[in-house]
């Protein structure tokens, strides 16, 4: 018995290098920035409608979540977010693995977020190969402005990553990174609670 060839498509969902330009894999993408142009050209009190958008694009969704447009990505259908997500504008999802994004995430404008790849050596990049690694993000995460994403990154919960950085490895829960490459600076303690209530008179 032969073993059956794969897509591309499956390549792309199974980790395995592919070739992007597959005629199924562009006809996902076409139906995908359909969508995408629409959720951007709303008029900005068509709340409802944009929601009812994002829920038809990604695979998985919550009761509250809200992204500004501009909005971008490749497929929609890669691409998880928990309850409470929040994303300011332009946001940039390159799911051709899955992005799977936690409960209560606040992402800065301008992030990127990056599961696609290419060969280093032209030979192979010049044949429009490709590979993809999954990104995980955790609950409870913020990414500051002009954060970028790597393929294959997992972030913890409760992380922080500091605007303008590059993330390039895992980060561990519970704190504060940044830098390019981003780094751990220092853990994230109740002592940091403890500074908002007592320097901006907030209720406990």
């Amino acid at each position: 018995m032969e073993n059956k060839q794969l897509s591309e498509k499956e390549k792309m969902l199974t980790g395995k290098a592919y070739q992007a330009g597959d005629n199924e894999l562009a006809q996902d993408r076409l139906k995908a920035r359909e969508i995408v142009f629409e959720f951007n050209n709303l008029p900005p009190k068509q709340i409802k409608q944009r929601k009812q958008l994002i829920k038809k694009l990604f695979g998985k969704t919550e009761t509250m979540f809200y992204l500004e447009p501009p909005f971008r990505c490749d497929y929609g259908y890669n691409i998880e977010i928990g309850d409470h997500f929040y994303a300011n504008f332009n946001l940039t999802i390159l799911d051709c693995a899955k992005v799977s994004i936690g409960k209560h995430a606040f992402i800065g404008p301008n992030v990127a977020i990056y599961t696609a790849g290419h060969p280093l050596h032209p030979h192979l990049r010049n044949q429009e190969y490709e590979w993809a690694q999954p990104i995980s993000i955790g609950d409870h995460v913020w990414l500051g402005g002009n954060v970028v994403i790597n393929p294959g990154v997992n972030i913890g919960n409760n992380v922080v990553i500091g605007s303008g950085s590059v993330v390039t490895k895992d980060i561990p829960a519970n704190v504060f990174a940044a830098g390019n490459p981003c780094k751990v600076i220092r853990p994230i303690t109740e002592a940091d609670k403890d500074y908002y209530y007592k320097n901006f008179t907030l209720e406990q």
